[in-house]
């Protein structure tokens, strides 16, 4: 393929910048720049090189050049990764200067696309790479890790090759089709080795509501009557000024989002308009708001104190409650049933919050060993699932070899997509649309 280059490290000026240059004929198109003890192109594979980018007498900068060769390099090519200082003038110039030796720019997620079509990962690999680099907390750093080692793909592939084996001797019943009395495939071995997928892709299409809330954020509404410190407990879990707090009811009329980590949890927390009955159409819009958060939260955090101000109930709540009882520095001898933690929001004593809310992420996440965690994977397990299904159903009611294959093609197309196995061009662009330039 043609080389390519582009900047790997973020955009701006500082301390040092590194630009990948990778394909055909690459190592040879950056000797054309560098002047060391050592010519690139004697190299040995997993070296580093000092020396001068120069050109028609012109020094750049000084450099560090690591040679990486076919096919033992990130993307299966030629590499070159050069460390420059991190001048934002010195990086597009190195950049314009390799375009003009041979290099053009690369796109969105095509270092990585390559790494793919070289066999270098599979398409479960890839995307882990770029849930990798957006990772925000500990949790979802390591569930992006394990899929980047293969987690989902070994999982799927060896279901694949074993439920492909039973394909291929139906396939080959149907070509002996003249002779009814042969069976290459024992259906007794076919029907439990259905079962076993089915249990198996239910079990991963379950996982995937953990998987996603891990990769995207725990939502937690904070949901309570006006007044009750609902904003106040916002800004200490956050530790700053985020919603405005004033005694005058009504003050949140709309839901208030921010992100949080907690020992290496992400949650995305919703402060919420206080639910009462009210005559404000405004107000009432900011409840009915409310009560939508508390319906789609996974978990709820709700506030009460010691006034006498009582809360619009909200009936739809499908997540986890924690209850709270704060403005504890205002209550007298304050003490709290089992089922409700006592915290002063004003005076920032919310640690026990924290220490449940951690508890309840935890418990909501651990599910399996192997979790999905990205839309496009759970779609295709879904077809698949549903496809083992029909398989389950021929088998008990004794279905033609015919009928059977094509619901075990369908199942075997589905698993194919999610490691890239069965693909095309279209949802390759769409992925690695979503990269970001260097990577």
């Amino acid at each position: 393929m043609a080389p390519i280059c582009a900047i790997s490290t973020p955009y701006g000026t500082g301390g040092i910048a590194v630009i990948r240059v990778s394909g055909e004929e690459s190592i040879s198109i950056v000797d054309t720049l560098f002047r060391g003890r050592t010519p690139l192109a004697a190299a040995g594979a997993g070296t580093v090189h000092y020396g001068r980018v120069e050109r028609n007498g012109e020094i750049l900068d000084e450099v560090l050049c690591s040679v990486f060769r076919a096919p033992h390099s990130f993307t299966g090519e030629d590499t070159v990764e050069i460390a420059c200082h991190g001048s934002l003038y010195i990086q597009q110039e190195l950049l314009r200067w390799l375009m003009d030796a041979g290099c053009r720019a690369a796109g969105p997620g095509e270092f990585t696309r390559r790494a793919f079509l070289n066999g270098k990962m599979d398409l479960t690999r890839a995307e882990a790479v770029a849930d990798l680099i957006a990772a925000q907390s500990k949790a979802e750093k390591d569930l992006a890790l394990s899929q980047l080692r293969g987690s989902v793909s070994n999982e799927l592939s060896a279901l694949r090759e074993r439920l492909l084996h039973f394909t291929s001797l139906i396939e080959l019943e149907l070509d002996f089709a003249d002779h009814e009395e042969l069976e290459f495939a024992d259906r007794s071995e076919l029907t439990a080795l259905a079962d076993e997928i089915g249990h198996k892709l239910a079990s991963l299409i379950a996982s995937f509501r953990a998987g996603n809330a891990i990769k995207n954020g725990i939502s937690v509404a904070i949901i309570g009557a006006p007044n009750v410190g609902k904003s106040t407990l916002l800004n200490a879990l956050l530790g700053e000024q985020r919603a405005i707090v004033s005694d005058i009811q009504g003050t949140t009329r709309d839901t208030i989002e921010d992100t949080l980590v907690i020992d290496g949890m992400l949650f995305r927390l919703i402060d919420t308009a206080g639910m009462r009955e009210t005559d404000d159409v405004i107000e009432q819009m900011g409840v009915e708001r409310s009560k939508r958060a508390a319906g789609q939260a996974q978990i709820v955090v709700r506030v009460e104190d010691n006034t006498q101000c009582t809360m619009q109930e909200a009936d739809n709540i499908k997540g986890t409650v924690i209850k709270v009882l704060n403005k504890s520095d205002l209550i007298p001898d304050a003490k709290a049933d089992a089922s409700t933690l006592l915290i002063s929001a004003k005076n920032g004593d919310i640690e026990p919050l924290r220490r449940e809310l951690v508890r309840v992420a935890k418990e909501m996440t651990q599910t399996s060993a192997v979790m999905l965690s990205n839309a496009r994977h759970y779609e295709a397990v879904c077809r698949a699932h549903e496809a083992i299904i029909r398989v389950q159903q021929g088998l008990a009611g004794n279905l033609s070899g015919e009928l059977l294959s094509m619901d075990l093609q369908d199942c075997l197309s589905a698993l194919g997509e999610v490691t890239g196995k069965i693909t095309n061009t279209e949802v390759l662009d769409n992925i690695f649309s979503k990269f970001c330039i260097g990577k």
